[in-house]
């Protein structure tokens, strides 16, 4: 049967190649580090590492490898079940009650990612009575969990607190209605204006969902995120986020939210009800991430600095960034074949990065994203800008 269909998918994939969109995977063959090793396509060797979510430079912090190991032996390698039949340890609940505690919530259910996090909320709370409001630039797990609820779909555009508002006004005689926005928008780096969307959301009677995933850890004062940067912290009623990110870089999503919001996904969430647990292994090690975070700003206060740098010596370069002092900072090409010819020409020395284009980002706005972590040097840092204009002078620009 595939014989009939193979040159179809065949044609496809060489229109995605003459396009300049194909999305090539390297291999490392190192831990997620500030440099990495790269054993396949491109540059072998070792290169720096600007293309990852390691924020905090946790993926391999030698005291979250210690709690790890330490986890195996006590708890095992994984569960081999759900949560409501035999899934479920003294570790689970105890992750729960940190990340709870940590992001000002009434309580917290654990998945085995933000994106299964994001599919399990809407269709669980929503039905054809009500209604959700979602920013035009929300993360692609918000969209495809909204297009799994029955609730009427509106979308504002990105950041734009005149066109939520008159969907709220559009939407007043729903039962329910929910605005939900990404925290961090992950291809811009902008961060979402929470206060004035809790504003809004108490004047129209509306319920705030946050995705906190690029914040998490290291956005605001205590690494509580964009909540806590922006002083909301009782006023967002659901905040989705992962452990994938800045709280370890391994895997794992989160819903924390009131606590009866939280009672109904134990119960209805398919996501939740239906896949494994989260393994032992990676709850463990995530409260030790828990611990440094909360202990320290230190790791908080290098990446800013790291990002500072980046941002103001890659504008000094000429190059186009855009604006904020968020770790991500995307570097503004245009052209989808040209974003992906300097990504090529950047790993060439010594610089691995990595060109979004469509469908990731729109239609002529490709870029390189480059991502700040606490882990780099400052000379890592220089080394990279001048990678940058380097690699721009081969490309002819």
């Amino acid at each position: 049967m595939f014989d009939n269909v193979r040159a179809d998918i065949a044609a496809t994939l060489d229109e995605i190649r003459e396009a300049g969109l194909f999305k090539p995977e390297r291999v490392i063959g190192t831990p997620q580090s500030a440099a990495v090793t790269v054993t396949g396509g491109g540059r072998p060797g070792e290169v720096l590492n600007f293309c990852a979510n390691n924020y905090l430079g946790l993926a391999d912090h030698p005291e979250v490898l210690a709690a790890a190991k330490d986890a195996l032996d006590r708890w095992g390698y994984g569960m081999a079940s759900v949560r409501f039949i035999c899934g479920t340890q003294d570790v689970h609940k105890e992750l729960e009650d940190r990340l709870s505690a940590f992001l000002g919530q009434e309580d917290t259910i654990l998945y085995s990612s933000c994106f299964d996090a994001n599919g399990g909320v809407f269709e669980t709370l929503l039905d054809d009575r009500d209604a959700v409001i979602s920013d035009a630039l929300n993360h692609a797990s918000i969209i495809d969990g909204i297009r799994l609820s029955k609730a009427r779909r509106h979308r504002y555009a990105n950041r734009d607190m005149a066109d939520l508002e008159q969907q709220l006004k559009e939407t007043q005689d729903a039962r329910r209605r929910l605005i939900v926005t990404d925290g961090v928008f992950s291809m811009d780096g902008y961060v979402a204006p929470l206060r004035e969307i809790c504003d809004l959301a108490d004047r129209y009677g509306a319920m705030v969902m946050v995705d906190d995933s690029h914040a998490v850890g290291f956005v605001g004062a205590g690494g509580r995120g964009t909540p806590e940067l922006h002083g909301v912290m009782d006023r967002v009623d659901i905040i989705t986020g992962t452990l994938g990110k800045a709280l370890g870089g391994a895997s794992g999503g989160y819903v924390a939210a009131r606590r009866e919001i939280v009672a109904l996904l134990r119960q209805r969430s398919r996501p939740y009800l239906f896949s494994n647990s989260l393994a032992p292994v990676i709850a463990a090690a995530s409260l030790k991430v828990l611990d440094l975070v909360e202990q320290s700003n230190e790791l908080r206060e290098k990446l800013a600095a790291n990002t500072a740098l980046f941002r103001g010596k890659m504008t000094e370069a000429g190059f186009e960034i855009l604006p904020g002092d968020h770790p991500i900072a995307p570097v503004m090409i245009g052209d989808a074949a040209k974003a992906g010819r300097l990504a090529e020409l950047l790993l060439e020395r010594g610089v691995y990065v990595i060109g979004f284009s469509y469908p990731v980002v729109p239609h002529g706005q490709a870029r390189i994203r480059v991502q700040l972590s606490a882990a780099h040097s400052t000379e890592d840092v220089e080394r990279a800008v001048a990678a940058f204009v380097d690699a721009r002078a081969a490309l002819g620009e």
